[in-house]
C-alpha cells in the first residue's frame, strides 16, 4: 500500500471515485459512461483469454473457434460474452452519445471532452470491424472484402493501401494475421484513450440536465453516485446475461456460422447491426466514392459539432426546437439501421436516402436553431442561470455550503 501511495494511485482513485464533485441533479442518463467502461473491461478480459486458444490461419481459424466452444472449459461462455459484449458496448456508447446530443454536452467548456469521445468511437468501430473478421465465417470473409475495398476510393494511393491491408491481392491468410494482431492491440489503445477522456472530464466537470450551475450545485461522487452506478451496473448485467445465456446468437448473422468460402458469395452481405446505419448511408449514394465521402462526412460532422454550435445555456430542457430536431435525428438513425439490414432494392434504398437526409439535417440546422432560441427566449434562461449561480456563491461565501451542497 505504501508503494501505491508513493505513486499517488490511492489518492488519484479516491479523488476520482469519491471526492469528484458531480452536479446534484444528474440522472441515470449519466451512468452510460460507467457501463461503457464495464463493457470495455469485459471485452479485454474475454479477448485475452480467447486469444490463448484462437489460431489466426484461414485453414484453422473457424475450427479453433469451434474448439473453443466445444472443448475449452467454459469456452462457450467466453465466446458468447465477447461476441455479445461488442453489441452491449455499442448499445451503451450510442446511448451515451445520444444523451450528449440531447443535453448538448458538447458546448464550451467540454469541446475537448466531446472530441476525445468521438476518437474513442472511431477506435471502437475499427476494433469491432477487424474483430468480426476473426471467426472466419462467410460474413467475416465477404464483409472484410467489401469494406476494405472502400479504401480504394482514396485518390492515388487507395489501391496500394488495399493491397497493404490484404497483404496480397485478396482477403486471405496474411489479412487474417494482420487483423488478429491489430485486434489484440487496439483495445489497449482504446483503454488509454478512455483514460484521457476521464482526465478531461475531471478538468471540465460533468454537465447536467439543466445546463446551469457549473461546479456550484455539486455533491461528492461517492457514496451518492457510486450507489447509482452500482445499481445501473446490476441492471445492465442482468440484461447482458439474458443474451449470453438465453439468446446468444440473436445479434449475430446465421451465415457467419458457415466456414468462409471465397467461391460462394452470400445472397445478402451485411455487417453487424451496429454498423448498419453506416452501411445504409454508404449504399444510398450510387457512386462508391461519394458513398464513402458521405460516411466520412458523418464522422467529421460529429467531430466538428462543438466548434460551430454555440449557445448560452446547454441542454434541451429549455430548447423545444432543439429537442424536436434531436428526435428527428434519432428517427433518421433508426431508419438507417433498419434499412441497412434489408436487400439493396426499392423501397429500402429510397428509405435509406430519406433517412440519410434526416441524419444530416440535424448537423445543418442545429447551429441556426440554437442561435434562434438564444435570441428569442434564452435571455430568461441566462438571467435565471446567473441568479442561480449567484445564490450559491453567496451561500458558499456565507458558510452555508462548503465545496459541496449539503444534502
Amino acid at each position: 500500500m505504501r508503494f501505491y501511495r508513493r505513486l499517488g494511485l490511492v489518492d488519484t482513485f479516491y479523488h476520482s471515485a469519491v471526492e469528484y464533485p458531480a452536479p446534484a441533479n444528474i440522472s441515470y442518463n449519466w451512468n452510460y459512461g460507467v457501463l461503457a467502461l464495464m463493457c470495455l473491461v469485459v471485452q479485454i478480459i474475454t479477448g485475452v483469454l480467447l486469444a490463448m486458444h484462437y489460431v489466426a490461419h484461414v485453414d484453422l481459424a473457424f475450427v479453433s473457434v469451434e474448439h473453443i466452444m466445444r472443448d475449452v472449459n467454459n469456452g462457450w461462455l467466453l465466446r458468447y460474452a465477447h461476441a455479445n459484449g461488442a453489441s452491449m458496448f455499442f448499445i451503451v456508447v450510442y446511448l451515451h452519445m445520444f444523451r450528449g446530443l440531447y443535453y448538448q454536452s458538447y458546448f464550451y467548456p467540454r469541446r475537448t471532452l466531446w472530441c476525445t469521445g468521438v476518437v474513442i468511437f472511431l477506435l471502437m468501430v475499427v476494433t469491432a470491424f477487424i474483430g468480426y473478421v476473426l471467426p472466419w465465417g462467410q460474413m467475416s470473409l465477404w464483409g472484410a472484402t467489401v469494406i476494405t475495398n472502400l479504401v480504394s476510393t482514396v485518390p492515388w494511393v487507395g489501391n496500394d493501401i488495399v493491397v497493404w491491408l490484404w497483404g496480397g491481392f485478396a482477403v486471405d491468410n496474411a489479412t487474417l494475421t494482420r487483423f488478429f494482431s491489430l485486434h489484440y492491440l487496439l483495445p489497449f489503445l482504446l483503454l488509454g484513450m478512455v483514460g484521457v477522456h476521464i482526465i478531461v472530464l475531471h478538468e471540465t466537470g460533468s454537465s447536467n440536465p439543466l445546463g446551469v450551475g457549473y461546479r456550484i450545485d455539486n455533491i461528492p461522487f461517492g457514496p451518492y453516485f457510486v450507489v447509482k452506478d452500482l445499481y445501473s451496473v446490476l441492471l445492465f448485467s442482468m440484461f447482458f446475461s439474458l443474451f449470453i445465456f438465453f439468446m446468444p446468437d440473436t445479434l449475430g448473422h446465421p451465415d457467419n456460422y458457415i466456414q468462409a468460402n471465397p467461391l460462394v458469395t452470400p445472397t445478402h452481405i451485411v455487417p453487424e447491426w451496429y454498423f448498419l446505419w453506416f452501411y445504409a448511408m454508404l449504399r444510398s449514394v450510387p457512386d462508391k466514392s461519394m458513398g464513402v465521402l458521405t460516411v466520412v462526412s458523418a464522422i467529421v460532422a460529429l467531430f466538428a459539432l462543438p466548434f460551430y454550435v454555440r449557445g448560452t445555456v446547454s441542454g434541451s430542457e429549455y430548447r423545444p426546437l432543439s429537442k424536436i430536431l434531436f428526435w428527428i435525428f434519432v428517427a433518421g438513425c433508426m431508419l438507417l439501421t433498419w434499412a441497412g439490414g434489408k436487400p439493396v432494392e426499392e423501397p429500402y434504398t429510397a428509405i435509406g436516402v430519406f433517412a440519410t437526409g434526416l441524419f444530416f439535417l440535424y448537423f445543418k440546422l442545429i447551429a441556426f436553431i440554437v442561435y434562434f432560441e438564444d435570441k428569442c427566449w434564452s435571455g430568461q434562461q441566462s438571467d435565471w442561470a446567473s441568479k442561480y449561480e449567484e445564490l450559491f456563491r453567496r451561500l458558499k461565501k456565507g458558510g452555508v455550503v462548503g465545496n459541496y451542497l449539503d444534502v
